[in-house]
């Protein structure tokens, strides 16, 4: 595979980035570490790296900007607790001990900007947590194996869990705290997203290499969609009209127009992988043979670049939205996954 110098892929970052109105921040989580790391998208500069808990998977950002909470997830022992990570101090400011609920991963903040909604797997619930008070306000039963990521509709009435080894969705309505409807969608169904402006929620199911398209007003499925090998992670352009899929198997991302439902691009990560030898330290490292395992994507809310976390090259790959194509690479630390943006 062809290796982007990264002095280069560097320079052309910050030439794409020059015209930016705002300051960023890309914060990116470090499995292999027990870190998040603090980019500067323009440059790639890390700006600072934080401590976070066990095997960082997710995180997200509360609604003001202030705060990002990243979920401890754990390695082969189950972690139990959130990270809570102050922008403005650059530093973590709280642990949140979760208790009997353990794996947290998939992560949503509330409007309120005070609670967020965690999926903790190993207890096949979906938990309402209080950042300032630290305290499980609900656990609601998912009613199936192993609940990994969640997603919430517009209104945050309805909460989307994708469960993994049950091959299926648990609809949760959260103003009443109970299990709705449990939608099957897929062998392997792992990354989960609301469309930004339609009734509607993308589901990536891994072990089937499909995507399923879930109405929310219905609760059916009303598409299935071919993709690359081992779908794992969905992203919408903010604008709705593209969806990203990431294959972390076949090493690419799948573009689709939302509206045809049609795939407009296919992009190689075209970046090497670890050796063999680093790939066995890591988990699930030798499932995915030289590919470099593209798993988090987020995009920026001005939808021009989406960044894709190479798990497997400890590499984000930078990717211009309006061509299509690698726009650059930046280095956080190893096993880079989940991501959040701060502006």
């Amino acid at each position: 595979m062809r290796i982007i110098h990264m002095a280069a892929a560097l320079a052309l970052l910050t030439l794409l980035g020059a015209s930016s109105a705002f300051a960023a921040t890309l914060v990116v989580l470090n499995k292999s570490e027990a870190s998040a790391s603090l980019l500067d998208p323009k440059t790639g500069r890390e700006i600072a790296r934080l401590p976070v808990g066990v095997g960082p998977h997710e995180a997200a950002t509360s609604p003001d900007g202030n705060l990002v909470v990243v979920c401890n997830y754990g390695t082969r022992t189950p972690g139990s607790s959130l990270t809570v990570l102050d922008m403005n101090k650059q530093a973590a400011v709280k642990t949140i001990d979760l208790s009997v609920y353990h794996r947290p991963h998939g992560i949503v903040f509330l409007n309120d900007g005070k609670r967020v909604v965690v999926t903790a797997e190993a207890e096949k619930k979906l938990i309402v947590v209080n950042i300032e008070t630290g305290e499980v306000e609900e656990a609601i039963d998912t009613d199936q194996e192993v609940s990994h990521m969640v997603a919430l509709t517009r209104n945050q009435r309805l909460a989307f869990v994708a469960n993994i080894r049950s091959g299926s969705v648990s609809v949760i309505d959260l103003s009443k705290g109970e299990l709705r409807k449990v939608i099957s969608t897929g062998e392997g169904a792992e990354g989960v997203l609301a469309h930004p402006t339609r009734s509607e929620v993308w589901v990536t199911n891994r072990e089937a290499n499909t995507v399923s398209i879930i109405s929310t007003n219905t609760l059916d499925v009303v598409d299935t969609l071919e993709t690359g090998r081992f779908p794992i992670r969905v992203a919408i352009t903010p604008n709705g009209d593209h969806a990203l899929v990431s294959c972390a198997r076949s090493g690419d991302v799948w573009v689709y127009d939302t509206d045809t439902r049609d795939v407009v691009a296919t992009i190689q990560m075209d970046v090497q992988a670890l050796t063999e030898e680093e790939r066995q330290q890591r988990l699930f490292g030798d499932q995915f043979d030289e590919s470099p395992v593209p798993v988090g994507i987020l995009i920026e809310p001005n939808g021009k670049r989406a960044y894709v976390a190479n798990t497997n090259a400890d590499i984000v790959t930078v990717l211009d939205l309006e061509r299509w194509r690698v726009a650059g690479r930046l280095r956080a630390g190893k096993e880079p996954d989940g991501m959040a943006w701060v502006e």
